[in-house]
């Protein structure tokens, strides 16, 4: 009786391994570490720590420089830095750029913010006055979601017990925004960012 439960167990464990071996896009690659497993884009780079030159072919650093003058630019810098694609992983940094983005008139990094500071990030609390100005300022540009999600903000900022329900429902989603679903705009190709 109990080998038919083994041989169970060991379907379910090799179906949920093959789910994880493979990326669902054709244009992405799945990347697992002791965070878990994300899709990330073939032409991605990942942060590796060992190396003497983090950027020895400068390509952050022009990415900084492009980012400083266009707000596109400042959204894919802080979605490198928050997921550690090129550089060393820094939360802080990632959103000061995303920030600079959403000021910058960038419709998604306006959002991305209104969502962190809606749920918080990591050690930094949420902030709902905070979220609701760049869900508003989304919001204005016609944009649906954003305008759903600053309603569902403010009812759940009625009652401080249902917006801790609300926030852990949501920051699992937003996080995924943030690691996942959010897709860079700018590529590194020849030795040169292209939009």
């Amino acid at each position: 009786m109990r080998s038919p439960r083994r041989l169970l167990l060991l379907l379910l464990l090799l179906a949920a391994v093959s789910s994880c071996a493979r990326s669902p896009r054709p244009d992405a690659i799945r990347i697992c570490d002791e965070s878990g497993c994300s899709d990330r884009p073939i032409d991605s780079v990942s942060f590796d720590p060992s190396a003497d030159d983090p950027d020895p072919d400068g390509r952050m650093a022009a990415l900084e420089a492009l980012a400083r003058e266009d707000p596109r630019a400042a959204y894919d810098l802080g979605l490198r830095l928050f997921r550690g694609d090129g550089v060393r992983r820094d939360s802080y940094q990632a959103l000061q750029w995303m920030r600079r983005a959403a000021e910058g008139g960038d419709l998604e990094a306006q959002k991305a913010v209104g969502r962190f500071y809606l749920t918080g990030l990591e050690e930094m609390g949420p902030d709902p006055r905070e979220a609701q100005k760049w869900l508003r300022m989304a919001a204005s540009r016609g944009d649906r979601e954003s305008e759903q999600l600053f309603e569902e903000a403010t009812a759940a900022r009625a009652s401080e017990e249902e917006y801790d329900r609300w926030t852990g429902r949501w920051r699992p989603v937003f996080y995924r925004y943030w690691y996942h679903d959010y897709p860079y705009r700018w590529h590194w190709r020849d030795g040169h960012w292209y939009y």
